[in-house]
């Protein structure tokens, strides 16, 4: 385990009794269309929903974005390559470990970045598969938290 992460158990107290700070990572398509991937992991397991992760205790924000898109894109960036979006609220009334009761709450800070990688080179372990979603096309599955990059 990495040790910027904490142990299940731990990582679950702390979801129950605080929020999580968290970046989205907005990638754009010259043609304005968001890359998403369908979620493998609770919460928004089963929905369409941009890259992006948490940020780790003692991990600075650019740091945080660093090994984001390495981890969610397979690639570095910087945040100097990229637009802030904005901070915004993320609730969900279900957790990572599936525990009755306990609910998630994100304070998410949104990068845009314009990049467009091969998506069958993207890494599968949040995501199964990856598509490009259209602010004017089908939205069926994708998650209200991600329409809201749109």
């Amino acid at each position: 385990m990495d040790e910027t992460m904490l142990p299940r158990e731990r990582f679950l107290e702390v979801i129950a009794n605080a929020p999580l700070v968290s970046i989205d990572l907005i990638v754009r398509s010259r043609q304005g269309d968001v890359l998403m991937g369908w979620r493998r992991n609770e919460p928004a397991r089963d929905h369409w929903f941009v890259p992006g992760g948490r940020i780790c205790k003692g991990e600075t924000v650019e740091d945080a974005f660093g090994r984001l898109c390495l981890e969610e894109l397979g690639f570095a960036m910087t945040l100097e390559a990229t637009r802030l979006v904005g901070v915004f609220t993320h609730l969900y009334d279900n957790n990572f470990a599936g525990v009755e009761g306990v609910s998630t709450h994100y304070v998410v800070i949104a990068y845009e970045v314009l990049v467009e990688p091969d998506l069958s080179t993207l890494p599968t372990s949040q995501h199964r598969n990856y598509k490009w979603v259209s602010p004017s096309g089908d939205l069926s599955g994708v998650h209200p938290n991600s329409i809201a990059y749109l």
